[in-house]
């Protein structure tokens, strides 16, 4: 399962608005997409589960994608999130 591991750079973390846009981003892939926040994992289209990860200022969090448009949902995705998170090194 390819994954991206990213950095929280906005101080207010993953609030609602990029939440709802990354969701909607989410939402436009077939294949079964997860962010990471420490020890939790939540549904990346669903934007209660993402909420409740409380994704916040310098949280590492990742992103990974299972299926047949895995790189391509994990692409868009870092690019819907580009203006919160600093993107780090393939976790996979």
């Amino acid at each position: 399962m390819p994954e991206i591991r990213m950095t929280v750079i906005d101080e207010s973390g993953l609030h609602a608005r990029p939440a709802a846009r990354f969701v909607q981003a989410a939402s436009r892939f077939a294949s079964h997409i997860i962010i990471r926040n420490g020890e939790r994992e939540a549904n990346a289209k669903s934007l209660i589960s993402l909420l409740g990860l409380a994704v916040r200022l310098s949280s590492v969090i990742t992103v990974a994608a299972e299926g047949s448009d895995a790189d391509a949902a994990l692409a868009s995705l870092s690019a819907e999130l580009s203006p919160y998170v600093t993107l780090l090194e393939p976790a996979s």
